[in-house]
């Protein structure tokens, strides 16, 4: 509504907001909790642990990753990683292990986009060669392996989207894998045998000696990569 001043203003005073109305205003919803180095360590953190043997170590290799729950509770509710630790009988990797640790312990706490060290884990390369875990998964060094169990736990969690196949295409990979092995039956006793035909080679995509060759047609039967679309 407008209204016209006809008269000369000659003095003013700020009205004080009516408390009433001041009460029946929705509360201010409260700006979520972002994941930095100045929160404070909680007693209790949820943690999973996961297991490797690298066959160029001697024992087994126990890496846990201990979550922090944000905003609990609420619509802004995430689980975060906030920490790791990796434990070893073999002292062989001790000081660069916990010196790993430390960085990506330091990494997670600094809050923001930390899937970035899955990238740069995984790239790093033993100059003695790497080698091939069980079920054909080829990994370039112990490093890579740390990465890829950290690539597995964001998934888990939700901070890395997981490249599902359609029912369909695992229907079609199944079926050629068993026409393959039934025109390829071969007998092995090796305890290190991959979980595809042993004749598979390497796969670009997603580093499993899986692919095999059907028709004059490249397909992984890990991932479903094929040269023919």
């Amino acid at each position: 509504m407008t209204v016209k001043i006809s008269n000369k203003i000659v003095g003013y005073r700020v009205k004080k907001a009516d408390p009433a109305a001041t009460e029946q205003q929705a509360p201010a919803e409260p700006k979520p909790v972002q994941m930095n180095e100045y929160i404070e360590r909680p007693d209790f953190l949820l943690g999973t642990t996961y297991k490797i043997k690298p066959p160029i170590a001697e024992h087994a290799m126990y890496i846990t990753i201990n979550d922090i729950l944000l905003n609990e509770g609420t619509d802004h509710e995430s689980r975060q990683p906030y920490e790791v630790f990796i434990n070893s009988k073999s002292m062989e990797h001790f000081q660069w292990v916990i010196a790993l640790t430390r960085v990506i312990s330091a990494v997670f706490r600094k809050g923001g986009d930390v899937t970035f060290l899955v990238e740069e884990l995984r790239s790093v390369y033993d100059p003695n060669g790497g080698y091939f875990k069980k079920g054909g998964v080829f990994m370039p060094s112990l490093v890579a392996e740390i990465g890829a169990v950290i690539e597995k736990h964001l998934k888990a969690i939700g901070l890395l989207e997981s490249e599902e196949m359609s029912e369909t295409t695992k229907r079609i990979l199944a079926e050629k894998r068993a026409e393959f092995e039934a025109s390829h039956a071969t007998a092995t006793n090796d305890d290190k045998a991959s979980d595809f035909p042993p004749n598979a080679t390497m796969c670009g995509k997603c580093s499993t000696k899986a692919v095999i060759v059907m028709d004059g047609c490249a397909t992984c039967l890990n991932c479903g990569d094929s040269k023919c679309g």
